[in-house]
């Protein structure tokens, strides 16, 4: 790891991490409270996907639909109009909804092939989008000035890599350049996150071969050809059996490549010092062990 003891994460002018674990547990939180001391460096993955790999996708997407509208496809033909992603750190629908969720397209799905395809090209883009965590760390101090970074992991990180395999090229790059600190949230937390889901369910990248997997399973389950499925019902049933499926990789991760800290004591946290403090902590545990 980057630092060999709690004392010295504290001491360090050059603190760098990069947070993992499940959407909703606090990394976004833990990220906005440190870039507003204007002393730290914040890298979203996920923005990264949707700008520098998928931008021009996630455009081509709008248009596609802009094009099924006869006045707007009068416009985008006579170059009246254009269409852009307004994508933005806090705001990343436009990458949700180029993923998409599959299923009958007369509620908003679409065919399981689209669906495979658009996800395969999620996981080159996020591959290619974690290991850049290392460029923008030097680019953090060496261009814009900033001694600690921080980077916001997507929540598919666990789905890209191989944490048993200690020349896994994404892992290897970002234990590099970062520490990798998960955080871990309870099983209480869990079901809460589902759901939370169930209200208002959104598109996920997911293994491929685990994805086959469930889409098979419910269309068997609830008796439906895959065109008849309701998306957001496929979408809320994959959410659950995901999580269960996720949480033993991020272990993995966390045991292998970083450290742990819990998501109960994120929710403690009232200033950046509380947090450095927490990291120390885990670090200290971590080598203890």
């Amino acid at each position: 790891m980057l630092y060999n003891s709690g004392l010295e994460w504290k001491k360090s002018t050059n603190k760098r991490l990069s947070l993992f674990g499940m959407s909703g547990v606090g990394k976004t939180f833990i990220a906005n409270i440190l870039r507003e001391t204007n002393e730290w460096f914040h890298y979203s993955v996920d923005y990264r996907i949707g700008t520098k790999y998928l931008g021009e996708e996630i455009v081509d997407n709008f248009k596609k639909e802009a094009m099924k509208l006869p006045k707007l496809r009068e416009h985008l033909l006579n170059d009246t109009i254009y269409i852009a992603s307004n994508l933005t750190f806090s705001n990343l629908s436009p990458l949700s909804g180029f993923l998409g969720k599959p299923g009958n397209v007369n509620l908003g799905g679409m065919p399981f092939d689209e669906y495979i395809e658009r996800q395969r090209q999620h996981r080159s883009a996020e591959v290619a989008a974690t290991i850049d965590t290392e460029l923008f760390a030097e680019k953090a101090r060496n261009i814009y000035g900033y001694n600690n970074f921080i980077s916001d992991t997507s929540g598919s990180l666990c789905e890209i890599v191989d944490p048993d395999d200690a020349n896994d090229r994404v892992l290897k790059s970002l234990q590099k350049s970062t520490l990798p600190v998960w955080i871990r949230g309870s099983d209480n937390q869990a079901e809460e996150l589902h759901q939370r889901f169930i209200k208002s369910p959104k598109p996920m990248y997911y293994n491929e071969t685990f994805l086959k997997q469930k889409w098979s399973q419910y269309c068997i389950q609830i008796n439906q050809s895959p065109e008849d499925v309701e998306p957001d019902k496929f979408m809320s049933y994959g959410f659950k059996a995901l999580i269960l499926h996720r949480l033993p990789i991020y272990s993995k991760i966390a045991k292998n490549w970083g450290i742990t800290i819990e998501a109960s004591e994120v929710t403690k946290i009232e200033c950046p010092n509380d947090f450095i403090e927490l990291v120390s902590e885990a670090i200290d545990q971590k080598n203890s062990l």
